[in-house]
């Protein structure tokens, strides 16, 4: 979990490196960063999270490399676990080919059998549950919607190898400003998390999982990204292979067919929220039902029923790619899901301990935006007034900040002003002397 009293940039740089799973030199975090912290801040930023215990450091001048500390944090893997992610590890040539096996999905019997134990079930309740009133499936989600979509965007397209930061994903989500140096794909990867997490949460008070809600799902994930548009929200009519595996999908439509029918109906029929989470997250990647881009439909296909329960959302933050893609593996060619399960449950203890702290904060002032009211009036409504958009709100809030704000709060202030402006609507304009006309005209 985040912790809230170090610096925003301490916990962008955490961010990076955790990402990055591998030692870095300053320059690599400064070109992660893409700029938004200066060569003295950085430097600075380092020495306090070291001085800290959060990073350590290895070598001298130049060549001093850092990482992240050891921690109890550090994702934990039972013994079956390990000895799965060292199966799945040996080369290629030592792994035998294995097709799909259609009993592993159909041998699974609704309430019946079970991926997570009862004491997996209890644990992760007490730590997602965020109400204990009945409330319309879909409140929560939506009253985080605005942090939903960053983190669920960023840390899912982080696993597919998007090389956006969390900060340049925050303002490609908020002002649609392009990231220097980051390709088409990456930035159509973000947009298209941003359009299905949007379509997700709308359809949460649909009381089924259906095969409209997945197809439509897929097609705004695959959006721009597949070479045959067609097959955008389609079940997939050609073979597909996977690389870095042994394991080879099915390749007969009519049983591709089949089986994704068998999956929709089994969800639906699991009881437990968290169970049909994990289930989807299985299952679904396992089948390979669409010609591309079937993990991320998982990761979001896995959000729908925690959604629907209004429990924390499942948004990986700060899960390996590495731990991740060994439980793949291991249910691909061994149709084992304990390593998988592994970094299911420590992914989602991340998670709720990240909302949950969201919940407890929500509503509390910001002293930065007391002490600078007026400058933040002033500011938003001159965005609004000279129709300023995209990067150009960006630029335009440094430089304020640098005229009107002390140099100590200049980081704090247009982190406010940047949230400020991204969760502006008709119903809290009146806050800085807008007029909804005028308000009208910058939306469009």
């Amino acid at each position: 979990m985040r912790n809230p009293t170090i610096p925003i940039e301490s916990q962008q740089i955490i961010q990076v490196m955790t990402a990055a799973d591998h030692h870095l030199k300053i320059s690599e975090i400064e070109n992660l960063l893409a700029g938004a912290i200066t060569r003295r801040t950085l430097q600075r930023r380092l020495f306090e999270l070291k001085r800290l215990g959060f990073i350590q450091t290895q070598g001298t001048r130049a060549g001093t490399e850092y990482f992240l500390a050891e921690t109890k944090e550090k994702l934990p893997l039972s013994k079956i676990g390990q000895q799965l992610k060292e199966k799945v590890a040996q080369p290629l040539i030592k792994r035998k080919p294995v097709p799909y096996n259609v009993e592993f999905l159909f041998s699974y019997q609704p309430n019946k059998t079970f991926y997570l134990t009862e004491t997996i079930k209890s644990h992760l309740l007490q730590l997602g549950q965020q109400f204990h009133q009945k409330l319309t499936p879909g409140t929560y989600a939506k009253r985080i919607l605005h942090r939903l979509l960053i983190d669920l965007s960023w840390n899912s397209s982080r696993l597919e190898g998007n090389t956006y930061s969390l900060l340049e994903t925050q303002r490609l989500i908020e002002y649609g400003a392009l990231a220097n140096g980051k390709n088409a794909i990456e930035t159509q990867m973000i947009m298209n998390h941003k359009d299905a997490i949007e379509f997700m949460v709308e359809q949460a008070d649909t009381n089924e999982l259906n095969k409209y809600v997945l197809m439509n799902i897929h097609a705004l994930l695959s959006n721009n990204l597949l070479a045959n548009p067609r097959a955008r929200g389609q079940l997939r009519q050609i073979p597909v292979g996977i690389g870095k595996t042994v394991y080879y999908p099915p390749e007969i439509p009519q049983i591709i067919h089949e089986c994704f029918e068998r999956i929709i109906m089994t969800v639906n029929k699991i009881k437990n929220p968290f169970e049909q989470a994990f289930f989807l997250m299985v299952q679904l990647p396992y089948l390979q039902p669409f010609e591309d881009v079937n993990k991320r439909v998982s990761r979001l296909a896995a959000n729908i029923p925690l959604i629907q329960n209004n429990l924390s959302p499942l948004s990986f933050i700060d899960v390996p790619k590495s731990d991740y893609i060994s439980g793949l593996l291991a249910i691909y060619e061994l149709n084992q899901v304990t390593l998988m399960r592994d970094v299911f449950v420590w992914a989602y203890e991340r998670s709720a301990q990240h909302y949950q702290l969201m919940q407890d904060t929500l509503g509390s002032p910001d002293l930065v935006a007391m002490r600078y009211k007026q400058v933040l009036v002033d500011l938003v409504s001159w965005v609004i007034t000279h129709h300023i958009h995209g990067k150009a709100i960006l630029d335009t809030i440094a430089a304020w900040s640098k005229k009107h704000v002390d140099r100590r709060d200049q980081v704090a202030f247009c982190n406010q002003a940047e949230r400020e402006i991204a969760s502006l609507h008709e119903g809290n304009i009146a806050v800085y002397r807008i007029e909804p006309d005028l308000f009208r005209r910058w939306k469009k």
